[in-house]
């Protein structure tokens, strides 16, 4: 791992990089909101489609593996 430099031309101590860290965790965690009841439920929809195309895809690749050998 490079050592990351701030504008004075130094390297970062450790205690600068978690001091930074949490800084950037405190700022996404302001940022976030919980989802709505709709878009939750469109979430859920869409992951749930891939599931099962993805399940599909892999079960239609079983069945032809067995058919041709």
């Amino acid at each position: 791992m490079e050592p990351q430099f701030n504008p004075a031309g130094q390297t970062e101590n450790w205690q600068t990089k978690v001091k930074r860290f949490i800084k950037e965790t405190v700022r996404v965690i302001r940022v976030t909101k919980k989802p709505g009841k709709t878009e939750y439920l469109s979430i859920v929809k869409v992951t749930g489609i891939g599931i099962l195309l993805i399940g599909l895809l892999g079960f239609l690749i079983f069945l032809i593996k067995q058919l041709l050998f």
